[in-house]
């Protein structure tokens, strides 16, 4: 299922990080419970009511030797490109500066729902200040908020839900989805070419769902595939390839409507902080992932050249410990044709169902192996396991007091059923639920 995306623009310092933090809640940019494993979050998945959607937050973007209106344009472009609501954050302690009307301007040219959102409204005395931003000619209503204190952030996300598109539903059948994912020239559209070429049983090409991806679907030996290629904007320009960061949000669609993602690291130019910004959305999504090390024949190897990049990827991932590695190189097809097999056995694992019986063995003996720790105020004690989905696979324990675990008992709980089972390449989630 495709999930809307909001994008929230405006001009420096008019508070557009601190509404993406009151949209997005709780959700942290830490992905694993040990300390220098974060990533900067410039997305995220958020909810309101019944809707799940994606949230960008263009504030903080960078483009060097650019001059600042520069800067402005590209981020108001790229959000238009990517979003199918855009939210126009304005200072209401300010009056209208030329910046917020070059990006009204731009925002003009869209055909996309706008809302205009006045911000830092925190005293019904300023409340006159918002009428004066109609004057841009961008929205029919505005919406007054304060993201400091909270007033008319429910305004407004009821204001975005009602103008969000319906979920695209996937129809069910055995087809296997897979996506692309990396930074720029890391090889990523040499690797689908590299895997279509080598299978020459192309079924047919799909525009796809989102704007910049094609779905391109295949057969296998009998299996079905549909790869998803992330590279590019239609629109051209170096402006673009500049903000390394939206390399991750061009991803976004793609990794919504895939079963297995692959993210791709150039093996020449090894790992950069970018690759986890990337991958981290597939992670937060509970997608299946596979690491491919590409561009591996213009590697100077030795015997040991294979452990030890692999070495560089467990510290660098740490929280995808449980991902397979594979290396490969795009241009002379080397162990391309070993992906398929990988992506269906991670495609399996991420779908396999564990009898209630086999759960409640594993995470029984593993309790009484080793007992849960003091924590909270207390000890946790696991009266029954049950797994409740697929996809990935979702396991619920019922105990005395959620508030009990530690997140070092789960990832324990966690590598123990990954001992007994082969849950390789994909996330496992547990749960507590305090029994009744």
């Amino acid at each position: 299922m495709k999930k809307a995306t909001v994008a929230i623009v405006g001009k420096p310092n008019v508070g557009k990080s601190s509404l993406f933090n009151r949209i997005v809640g709780e959700r942290k940019s830490i992905v694993y419970d040990e300390p220098g494993v974060t990533r900067d979050r410039i997305y995220a998945s958020a909810s309101w009511l019944t809707r799940t959607f994606n949230i960008i937050d263009t504030g903080g973007i960078e483009i060097e030797n650019k001059p600042f209106q520069e800067n402005i344009r590209a981020q108001a472009e790229i959000a238009i490109e990517e979003a199918d609501v855009i939210i126009f954050m304005c200072d209401g302690r300010q009056e209208i500066t030329d910046d917020d009307y070059l990006i009204a301007k731009i925002l003009k040219r869209t055909k996309k729902p706008i809302i205009l959102a006045v911000n830092k409204i925190d005293d019904i005395t300023l409340s006159s200040n918002a009428y004066d931003f109609y004057s841009l000619g961008i929205a029919s209503d505005i919406v007054i908020i304060s993201c400091n204190h909270g007033i008319g952030i429910g305004d407004l996300l009821d204001k975005v839900i009602s103008l969000l598109p319906e979920n695209e539903q996937e129809v069910e059948d055995d087809t296997i989805h897979f996506c692309v994912i990396g930074r720029p020239n890391v090889g990523k559209s040499s690797l689908v070419n590299a895997c279509l070429n080598q299978e020459r049983v192309i079924v047919s090409n799909i525009e796809g769902t989102t704007r910049d991806a094609i779905d391109t679907a295949f057969t296998r030996e009998e299996q079905k595939f549909v790869v998803i290629d992330t590279a590019g904007l239609k629109k051209g320009g170096k402006i673009y390839e500049a903000v390394d960061k939206y390399a991750a949000i061009r991803a976004l669609g793609a990794i919504d409507r895939s079963d297995v993602c692959l993210l791709v690291i150039d093996g020449e130019a090894g790992i950069r902080e970018q690759d986890k910004n990337i991958v981290g959305y597939a992670f937060d999504e509970g997608k299946a992932i596979i690491i491919v090390v590409n561009k591996w024949d213009l590697v100077d190897k030795d015997t040991q050249s294979v452990q030890e990049f692999t070495k560089k990827i467990r510290e660098n991932f740490k929280f995808l410990s449980y991902c397979p590695i594979l290396f490969v190189s795009a241009k002379t097809k080397q162990r391309v044709h070993l992906l398929f097999d990988e992506i269906q056995r991670v495609y399996n694992n991420a779908r396999k169902r564990i009898a209630t019986n086999i759960v409640n063995e594993i995470i029984l003996d593993a309790y009484a192996y080793n007992p849960t720790p003091d924590f909270n105020g207390g000890r946790l004690k696991i009266y029954y396991a049950n797994q409740v989905s697929t996809c990935p696979p979702l396991f619920v324990l019922f105990v005395n007091d959620p508030t009990f675990m530690h997140f070092s008992y789960r990832r324990y709980l966690e590598n123990q059923i990954r001992e007994r089972i082969d849950f390789e390449g994909t996330p496992i989630k547990i749960i507590c639920r305090e029994r009744q």
